[in-house]
């Protein structure tokens, strides 16, 4: 099992509804695949370095989690089948970007 991050801009014309269910979407297609959920955050409307099919913003979530390798090319697949997602990025992390998300992880917890 790898660990990986993935983090993706969501449409910001979508309601607050279509958003959670997009959300969801990919969270159960992880699980269903032998994923394992370490963290999911939603940061939030933010504003983009450049415009992206002539969006300015965008909803941007982040989902941590181990899985099989063989995992990741069908759930990349899906981002690009869903029209609802402007841009995603997956990278597998190693020992050392693990400790600095577990890091991030707690300071946010420690402030909240």
């Amino acid at each position: 099992m790898n660990h990986y991050e993935t983090v993706f801009i969501l449409n910001p014309v979508l309601s607050e509804t279509q958003i959670e269910e997009t959300v969801k979407k990919f969270e159960d297609f992880l699980i269903k695949n032998g994923a394992k959920m370490v963290s999911k955050e939603n940061w939030g409307l933010k504003k983009l370095a450049y415009p992206i099919q002539h969006k300015k913003s965008g909803f941007y979530h982040l989902f941590e989690f181990t899985a099989p390798g063989e995992v990741i090319e069908p759930y990349e697949t899906e981002f690009r089948r869903d029209e609802r997602i402007m841009r995603f990025l997956t990278v597998r992390l190693d020992k050392h970007a693990i400790a600095w998300a577990e890091k991030r992880r707690n300071k946010l917890k420690a402030n909240a």
